[in-house]
């Protein structure tokens, strides 16, 4: 089997942990509170990679700490909001929303005057009916799980943005572990301040721990980082989008959750507005297949 085609199998399997992490989020808060779940989550994800990457992290200077400080923040943003957004949403509706980070980085680049392709505007506009369709009632509101994973969206953009300043300027590998720790720490504070830390005290919240830090952090991001040299950005970004599809899958598969059919037809149009964000039409047709490049995932969902 070939490198790429094995890199490409790699990043398949990691992408359906990554949708898989919805619904195990929502099964990790039947016994946790959410600063706790994400504490111990993102505890057991940092001593696995650290321990894996041992020889990379042992000498680090204050600058790259201080990068991986401001990363890890940002990361403990994003995952407060969608871990707290789980509790009031579906993990379909979830996966969907957190989806429109590829939207929202082209987007807010527009603030370091980096002006997006014009398919970026079309595909924005596409991802708001969507969204309309898949989270307004009737009464034209939305909820705040909802209002929640689409601040995740925010936030994973900010992420992105700011982890392509900071990375040139230090060991990527020393950046991604020790966020990862940061986010850990800012969990545990606040879940000292706010909650009433504590274990899982059932199989049921065990194995979603341990899913979520396991697979869908800890080997999620090393299966990554080392997949993508095998890989192009193409094949990368394509295998990224397919992330809601499987969160989806999931939720119905294991959880019987499904979507009315404005749901589905809101959900159809969120993937379509990904996917016009990426792919580059007129190349395609003219035979190039040049796709723009999902931002590297520093940290999986």
């Amino acid at each position: 089997m070939k490198p790429q085609v094995k890199a490409d199998l790699a990043m398949l399997l990691v992408t359906l942990f990554w949708g898989s992490s919805y619904l195990f989020m929502q099964m990790g808060l039947t016994d946790l509170e959410t600063f706790n779940l994400i504490g111990i989550r993102f505890g057991i994800a940092f001593i696995i990679a650290a321990l894996f990457f041992h020889k990379r992290i042992i000498r680090i200077n204050r600058k790259t700490l201080l990068h991986a400080l401001i990363l890890g923040a940002i990361l403990f943003g994003v995952f407060a909001t969608v871990t707290e957004g789980v509790k009031t949403t579906t993990a379909s509706q979830a996966g969907f929303l957190v989806s429109l980070t590829v939207i929202f980085v082209p987007l807010l680049s527009i603030l370091l005057k980096n002006k997006p392709e014009t398919r970026v505007f079309f595909g924005a506009g596409l991802a708001l009916i969507g969204i309309g369709l898949l989270t307004l009632t009737d009464h034209f509101q939305i909820s705040q799980g909802d209002a929640l994973c689409i601040g995740t969206a925010l936030f994973y953009a900010t992420h992105i943005i700011v982890t392509g300043k900071l990375a040139p300027q230090s060991d990527a590998i020393q950046l991604g572990v020790y966020q990862l720790g940061f986010a850990a720490l800012f969990g545990l504070i606040f879940s000292i301040f706010t909650e009433a830390p504590r274990l899982p005290h059932t199989p049921k919240a065990w194995l979603a721990v341990l899913v979520l830090s396991i697979l869908c952090s800890a080997i999620g991001f090393v299966v990554q980082t080392v997949a993508q040299q095998h890989t192009t950005p193409t094949h990368t970004g394509l295998i990224f989008s397919l992330e809601p599809v499987f969160a989806a899958l999931f939720a119905f598969m294991l959880n019987g959750e499904t979507l009315t059919v404005r749901g589905y037809i809101g959900a159809a149009l969120v993937l379509l507005s990904v996917l016009i964000a990426e792919i580059d039409l007129r190349r395609w047709i003219r035979g190039e297949q040049k796709v723009t490049p999902l931002p590297e995932r520093n940290l999986p969902l």
